[in-house]
């Protein structure tokens, strides 16, 4: 009985230490979803986070399915969540292939791509026809810009008449520090969207910038697919692909 009392008194003794921890770490995830490059320039603080005993819960209203599906990928390996929620409404779509909508694919590209910027960057869209504005850095981003408005689903023709500022100050495309969450929601994100590349297989961690890539590729074409992806997003400094070809 005596033993009974006590381990009920030790409990009740521990329960606020615990209660206390469960809170900071939901405090935590929180402050690391919100403070990410993703919610912060990809989302423009559309989403909101709560987290109750690792549970997170969002909320809000984007413009498109996929940034959806981005914020939820972000938020999902950060230390201390079991599960998330995802509760964000999806605003009406515009048509597929309309103006609108190509101009929402194209700013989206440029804000995940390295090399390139999408603050610096107008996109104007009519009847197809794309006209970029605004400044680059070099040549080499208003080429690279062009080349992510041609990707674009729906595009007719590009006018590019972005200005190369040689003298502007490092902006976004170079300047931003991109955390490690948001780069890793990135390429999961861009994984899920490429048809040749399996996300299901695919495992994907960062630190300090640098994305180590292990699970399953079905070829070498695949692997070094993936390995591309990887470079490709905004914010990665270096890639070690550690994945195994299936025979």
């Amino acid at each position: 009985m005596k033993i009974q009392t006590l381990s009920a008194l030790l409990l009740l003794a521990a329960g606020p230490a615990v209660v206390l921890a469960s809170s900071d770490t939901d405090r935590k995830i929180e402050e690391a979803a919100k403070d990410s490059y993703n919610y912060r320039t990809v989302l423009e603080d559309k989403v909101d986070v709560k987290a109750d005993k690792g549970v997170v819960t969002l909320t809000g209203r984007v413009e498109d399915r996929d940034l959806k599906a981005l914020a939820e990928d972000t938020v999902a390996d950060l230390p201390g969540v079991v599960r998330v929620s995802n509760q964000i409404e999806v605003a009406p779509p515009a048509p597929e292939h309309s103006d609108a909508w190509i101009a929402l694919q194209i700013r989206s590209i440029l804000l995940v791509k390295a090399h390139v910027s999408a603050t610096s960057t107008i996109v104007k869209v009519s009847n197809g026809g794309v006209t970029l504005g605004g400044t680059a850095e070099s040549v080499a981003q208003k080429e690279l810009t062009e080349v992510y408005a041609k990707e674009v689903d729906g595009v007719k023709a590009v006018r590019n008449e972005i200005v190369v500022a040689s003298n502007a100050a490092p902006r976004e495309s170079f300047g931003e520090n991109v955390d490690d969450v948001s780069i890793t929601g990135q390429l999961k994100f861009a994984l899920l969207g490429h048809n040749a590349t399996s996300a299901l297989k695919t495992k994907v961690s960062t630190e300090n910038g640098a994305v180590t890539i292990s699970g399953e590729a079905d070829s070498e074409t695949e692997r070094a697919l993936v390995t591309e992806l990887a470079q490709s997003i905004r914010g990665v400094k270096s890639v070690e692909n550690k994945m195994t070809v299936r025979n």
